[in-house]
């Protein structure tokens, strides 16, 4: 009697078969997945920074440093170079204009204002010779002029006399024409003298003028060295206060050399050092705010300083407002240099990932957060806190803005947590 024998449902063959067929499946998506060039990479959620693209204000400003400087400050410069005699204030003091700060000695100066002052006395002295000398040659002239006078009337007086006896006959010709040539000659005589008294007196007067010009030039000159050695006096040219004074008894210092300077305690503007990238964009007018004592304050250019140090340049910014109570000189700022108006933006918070970007491309957050793929974006203007998205992005959603250093051609994250 036969026996029907029943078939297995799972031999060897068939379990091998489909192992094949399995190992072939996976190899294929294997080699599909991988010739995709999607690279991927597992991250842990807690070592990254994951930040929501947002729509809100944005302002594109610098973070600046600036210093508290005096509204006015008036440097004090050696007028005249020489050594440090005396010190009559010390630095940090109150000063009223016209106070004496310091004294310089400089024996040459001195020296000089000396030989001067013998100059002007040896001057004065020969004007007052020559003016003595000129009295008494002019007195000369009148007295040679009074005796010209004197002949020419006499001679007037016998010629009319021999003119009268001669028509009347009572005298000859030889004695008549004799009182007329004694007559003419005193007139030629009275003549030349008045040209000689005459060219006297202009010459005299031109000497007395030379004399006089000469004697205020030396005189203005003698002022001129008495002003020179009186600067040896340093003094304060306005009131306020003397600070940054570089003097010691004892000390040389040639001229034009900085002393110190003084402060004009009427009001404070800022210094502000900016990155000279920026020069270009920086003019009078921009306004920047900073904090102090829980409260905001305005400050606005009023002057660029277009020379360029070190890579930087300067302005000073006025206080817009009430300056702060307990600001001081020297005091440093953080200051918020505004470079453009406030505007409504799509912003991306600064972070890591810029620098291997460069703002070209980020790693955008799948909907339901398990990975990040790569996402092409364009960046615009910035500020310390906030990049301006052009395009790529809208808001609610999600990128990773933490460094990417470690990520190398990665195209995908998966995000474990």
């Amino acid at each position: 009697m036969d026996r029907v024998i029943e078939k297995k449902k799972w031999n060897i063959k068939k379990v091998l078969t489909i192992a094949g067929i399995t190992g072939l499946v996976v190899l294929l998506g294997g080699s599909i997945y991988f010739s995709s060039g999607k690279s991927k990479l597992n991250v842990d959620v807690e070592r990254i920074t994951i930040s929501e693209i947002a729509k809100g204000d944005f302002q594109e400003f610098i973070p600046v440093n600036g210093i508290v400087m005096p509204l006015t400050t008036i440097y004090l410069d050696a007028i005249e170079g020489g050594r440090v005699d005396r010190k009559f204030v010390e630095d940090g003091a109150a000063m009223k204009k016209g106070d004496p700060i310091l004294q310089l000695a400089n024996t040459d100066l001195e020296l000089s204002l000396a030989n001067q002052q013998t100059q002007v006395f040896n001057v004065l002295t020969q004007m007052q010779i020559s003016r003595d000398q000129a009295q008494q040659n002019t007195i000369s002239k009148l007295n040679q002029m009074a005796d010209v006078d004197n002949g020419l009337k006499e001679a007037d007086r016998i010629y009319k006399l021999n003119k009268h006896l001669f028509e009347q006959k009572a005298i000859g010709l030889q004695e008549f024409k004799s009182s007329e040539n004694a007559y003419q000659y005193q007139v030629r005589r009275k003549k030349l003298a008045m040209q000689i008294l005459k060219q006297d007196t202009v010459s005299t007067r031109k000497q007395q003028d030379q004399s006089e010009e000469s004697y205020t030039n030396m005189k203005s000159t003698l002022a001129l060295m008495r002003k020179k050695v009186g600067d040896l006096i340093v003094r304060a040219s306005v009131d306020g206060q003397l600070t940054s004074m570089d003097a010691e008894v004892g000390q040389n210092k040639n001229k034009g050399e900085r002393l110190g300077q003084i402060d004009v305690l009427s009001g404070y503007k800022v210094k502000v050092d900016i990155d000279e990238h920026y020069l270009p964009r920086i003019y009078n007018g921009l306004a920047g705010d900073f904090s102090f004592a829980d409260k905001t304050y305005k400050l606005t250019i009023k002057k660029v300083y277009t020379q360029v140090t070190s890579g930087r340049f300067q302005v000073d910014m006025a206080f817009q407002g009430k300056v702060p109570a307990g600001i001081r000189r020297g005091q440093t700022l953080q200051i918020r240099l505004a470079l453009s108006d406030e505007t409504k933006a799509i912003l991306v918070p600064k972070g890591g990932f810029y620098q291997q970007t460069g703002g070209n491309w980020i790693f955008k957050v799948s909907e339901d957060g398990k990975t990040a793929y790569r996402t092409d974006i364009q960046l615009g203007r910035q500020n310390p806190e906030y990049y301006e998205v052009m395009q790529g992005l809208k808001p609610g959603d999600r990128v990773l803005t933490s460094s990417y250093e470690t990520y190398g051609d990665m195209q995908e994250l998966i995000l474990k947590k």
